[in-house]
């Protein structure tokens, strides 16, 4: 019996979301390493993972024409290519050579949730969609939990310059396995645009999606507070590892308390997906998720110094449960906000902005390092949520206020 049109989709971004992850989370993990062996302080891991964002950025931007001229699959193809490129030169183990694979790194993810939305938004059953882009959402945390539990340790038996090539085997498998699906999903794209770098790198290519954005106010609350959550995300995945061997574990053990925070991410999409098909109101979940979330962050900053490595992992888990699965349903909303045709322009316009956080907080995080230790950038970062949480809170009740 052939599967339906939807679950073949299914399992093609989620690959494609998983392997992006598990690429993208190999320089955090081996993070203590990497900085040793270039002779940087622990905490500039956070600046690489600025960088990584800015790629996304960048590409987010400026990437729609790309989009529209290869189609969602072939695109994920390219991006799978850079990533390979990238983990490739992060491998030589130059500090500079760091600083371009990231800012690549970052390019190759870009069109992995425009591509994955215009692929589920065509085919998924609406009545389902919160739960099905949260599943392909949960491939991201699941590719960070295989880096956790499979990189790092590898890293400490052969040097995290081999770790990294594991990397780079992923991405191959991922571009063969996911070609056969270019003739059923790439039937859409526009052979003919132009993607000439005039055409590319100007005012109107990155003002066009943006406009489809503000068409809707509720598209303008919901990604501020994705960017709310993407900075509370950003810190967790940058530093975590870090933070943890700062504080006296190994990187075997900082590695799976990792894997458990992105592990809990995975089984959180899911769920919390589901549960915002069921109740209907998607933005009063992710609201109410924001400040316990926030509450979690901020236990994890003051865990006691001679916590043992399973009261460590039940914190991470409940940072990676609430912190780390709002992604699925904030895009199926998007999704669900902007006409059809339109898509994959409100998707990229809003991650864009979702994905400065993954810029600007990690870097602020490592200015903030030195002066204030590990334990208050991340209060700092607890509160910023909450503050956004309130903002929602008040926007929300206002058709209440009126009535």
């Amino acid at each position: 019996m052939k599967a339906p049109v939807w679950l073949i989709a299914l399992g093609a971004t989620m690959l494609a979301q998983t392997i992006s992850s598990f690429m993208g989370q190999c320089l955090p993990v081996v993070a203590p390493l990497l900085t040793a062996s270039t002779g940087v302080a622990p905490e500039r891991i956070g600046n690489l993972s600025s960088l990584t964002s800015l790629g996304s950025v960048i590409f987010l931007a400026f990437g729609s024409p790309y989009l529209a001229r290869f189609g969602p699959v072939r695109s994920l193809q390219i991006g799978a290519a850079a990533a390979i490129v990238a983990m490739a030169v992060a491998a030589f183990g130059w500090f500079p050579a760091l600083v371009v694979s990231s800012l690549l790194l970052g390019l190759s993810y870009g069109p992995t949730p425009p591509s994955g939305s215009r692929i589920l938004a065509a085919t998924a059953p609406k009545e389902h969609r919160s739960l099905i882009f949260s599943i392909k959402q949960a491939g991201a945390p699941a590719g960070g939990a295989l880096a956790g539990l499979i990189v790092a340790p590898f890293a400490v038996a052969f040097g995290w310059t081999w770790a990294l090539l594991l990397a780079v085997a992923a991405g191959a498998i991922t571009i063969f396995a996911i070609h056969p699906l270019r003739a059923m999903m790439d039937v859409e794209r526009d052979p003919g645009r132009s993607i000439h770098p005039r055409d590319v790198f100007r005012l109107s290519t990155v003002m066009a999606p943006i406009a489809t954005l503000r068409a809707d106010p509720l598209m303008v609350s919901l990604t501020a507070l994705a960017f709310s959550f993407s900075c509370t995300q950003g810190t967790l995945y940058s530093f975590s590892v870090t933070y943890l061997t700062q504080r006296g574990f190994d990187l075997t053990d900082a590695g799976f308390a990792y894997a458990c925070l992105q592990t809990a991410g995975v089984f959180a999409r899911i769920l919390l997906g589901w549960l915002a098909d069921r109740t209907g109101r998607a933005a009063v979940n992710l609201t109410v998720q924001a400040y316990v979330a926030a509450g979690c962050v901020a236990l994890y900053a003051f865990m006691p110094l001679d916590w043992p490595l399973w009261g460590v992992a039940v914190v991470t888990t409940a940072c990676g449960f609430f912190g780390a699965s709002w992604n699925g349903i904030y895009m199926a909303e998007v999704a669900r906000l902007a006409p059809m045709d339109k898509v994959a322009d409100a998707s990229s316009s809003s991650t864009l902005f979702t994905f400065l956080g993954y810029v600007i907080a990690p870097s602020l995080f490592a200015f903030a390092v030195p002066y204030w230790g590990w334990r208050w950038p991340y209060v700092a970062v607890a509160g910023q949520l909450v503050v956004m949480a309130l903002v929602q809170t008040m926007l929300l009740m206002r058709p209440f206020r009126r009535g």
